[in-house]
């Protein structure tokens, strides 16, 4: 029972670190690419993308695919198909995050053959950052809308499993649906004011869980078996 605790208030520290982790590393990247001089703006500034590239796709992958594999030993007895299907979409939303900051990456070297190029070339490297920008956001969403199907699935174990209070299985729900319809609405067209509504509900839950695991983790007695 005590590696239960130790466990959930693991989880719940990797989830702090995942959720910072891609959120500073994502801004890092934003401040940089969303001028208008897209290519100049990445050449001069190289470093600083290497670092938020580091942060989404080194430590946000590390911590984001240890949270399924902590969970899975705690949730798989009770709800086996809802543990695995957590795990296998968590696991799938990491790898096309990770796709997505590698296309964040690869605007380093265009960056540095648009500065070679001359002025008749310059255009069809800037169509290229444009695409390789656009692929990175498309990743992001598409990768959004299977962590928040992942979501969907872990929150209905905890409900079930009642390991954590019902109030806050219902926002999670309500959190993830709200993301995997934000994602899907982002997917098919970007609207500012979509894209951040639709993070809010489900970030904040992140962030409580997190605290709640921490503090209070899983307590024995609300382990038990139960049929799905």
């Amino acid at each position: 029972m005590n590696n239960y605790r130790k466990t959930s208030r693991i989880f719940g520290v990797f989830f702090i670190l995942s959720f910072l982790s891609y959120g500073i590393g994502s801004s890092l990247i934003a401040s940089i690419i969303t001028v208008p001089d897209l290519l100049a703006s990445v050449y001069f500034n190289q470093m600083q993308i290497i670092v938020g590239v580091s942060l989404m796709a080194l430590v946000h992958t590390f911590t984001n695919i240890a949270l399924p594999i902590l969970m899975l030993p705690i949730l798989k007895p009770n709800h086996k198909y809802l543990a695995f299907g957590y795990f296998s979409f968590a696991i799938m939303a990491t790898l096309i995050l990770v796709v997505g900051t590698l296309f964040s990456l690869l605007l380093i070297p265009l960056s540095e053959e648009y500065i070679k190029a001359d002025s008749n070339m310059t255009s069809n490297f800037e169509t290229m950052g444009i695409l390789l920008k656009k692929a990175s956001s498309f990743a992001y969403h598409m990768g959004m809308a299977l962590w928040s199907i992942g979501g969907l699935l872990f929150v209905s174990a905890l409900y079930q499993s009642k390991l954590i209070p019902k109030i806050m299985s219902v926002w999670g729900i309500i959190g993830y649906v709200v993301l995997l319809s934000g994602s899907m609405l982002e997917i098919y067209e970007h609207r500012d004011i979509v894209e951040i509504v639709s993070v809010i509900p489900g970030g904040l839950f992140e962030i409580t869980l997190s605290v709640w695991f921490i503090v209070k983790s899983i307590r024995p007695k609300k382990i038990v078996k139960l049929s799905f």
